[in-house]
């Protein structure tokens, strides 16, 4: 069986084309998994994975949560909120006092960048980046790549527009590293205040006119708004920001094409998107969420193969 290059999944920008092909290839066998009557395989029946969250999260960790039990792996759930972080604890000291319960991968959430990669220098177990702060979201790159795969039947050729709060997604950025590795075309569209000042270091274009960008695309990935991360005001009202970066049925019309449109979630109705849209054909957003689970099951199988006490059993 081929297997992955690397030993953790701290960020897309660490794995290479083929390990993208190898999880999208092991991903359409555990969709199928799911959507059968006997959605559960004991793939890691010997397997413990604690799932650490020192940021809120809900949709990620419940499809973690989920993927895990799917694959019958023994799954402990840790809360910052709750913890002897809050008592001034250490991020290594938490995690070696996990691991000494013979824990074996952990996927780990933290407001930090690079607090994965730092992780995994100092402790041993298999490490999944699930966030960390503004810098990336493997996984989330991941599935989403993946959908557009599943709707288009390609990735490579494709035109992406990633539109709304770019600065302060991790998200995107992810998402940026996995498109471009597997050939597609890239543009980010925002506020010039939402755009990271060296984006174009990537090989990103940046387009600031929604509609020239939707007229562009083959797919629009539509971003939240993260004023939560906002210490200033970075444009001069949410009516603005809607009636120039908003997608509604009125935008989407204007367009003499059809064009998938996309979303991470949680979503602001009626800001980056309507609900007459997120609700309707164009959108992939529910096969997203389905996705999610398949693509996180496929992460942690085959990382947990390459752990030097265990070997996953066969597919």
């Amino acid at each position: 069986m081929s297997e992955l290059s690397v030993n953790h999944l701290l960020g897309i920008k660490h794995i290479s084309a083929a390990d993208i092909q190898l999880i999208f290839e092991t991903a359409d066998h555990f969709k199928e998994v799911i959507n059968r009557p006997i959605r559960k395989v004991p793939s890691l029946r010997d397997v413990t994975i604690a799932n650490l969250f020192f940021e809120n999260s809900t949709r990620t960790r419940l499809s973690f949560e989920l993927a895990e039990k799917r694959l019958s792996a023994d799954v402990v759930n840790f809360s910052a909120s709750s913890s002897s972080v809050n008592k001034g604890e250490t991020l290594i000291d938490t995690v070696n006092n996990i691991l000494a319960m013979k824990v074996d991968m952990v996927v780990m959430r933290h407001p930090n960048p690079g607090a994965g990669v730092f992780l995994s220098k100092h402790v041993d177990a298999s490490i999944v980046n699930a966030g960390d702060g503004t810098h990336e979201h493997p996984t989330q790159a991941l599935l989403d790549t993946y959908s557009i795969r599943e709707k288009l039947g390609e990735v490579k050729g494709k035109k992406i527009v990633i539109v709304g709060d770019i600065l302060h997604s991790r998200v995107a950025l992810s998402n940026i590293f996995c498109l471009q590795k597997l050939g597609a075309e890239v543009k980010v569209c925002g506020p010039n205040t939402l755009i990271p000042q060296h984006i174009k270091s990537l090989g990103v274009e940046v387009e600031h006119n929604l509609d020239q960008a939707l007229q562009w695309c083959d797919v629009a990935n539509m971003l939240r708004v993260q004023n939560e991360r906002m210490s200033t005001r970075y444009f001069p009202s949410t009516r603005e920001y809607v009636a120039q970066f908003g997608l509604d049925k009125q935008r989407l019309e204007q367009i003499n094409k059809s064009i998938v449109i996309m979303h991470p979630g949680p979503i602001n109705r009626g800001v980056e998107i309507s609900s007459d849209i997120a609700d309707s054909h164009h959108a992939i957003i529910l096969n997203q969420v389905e996705n999610g689970v398949a693509i996180r099951m496929a992460i942690l199988y085959l990382l947990a193969s390459k752990l030097k006490h265990y070997s996953a059993e066969t597919l």
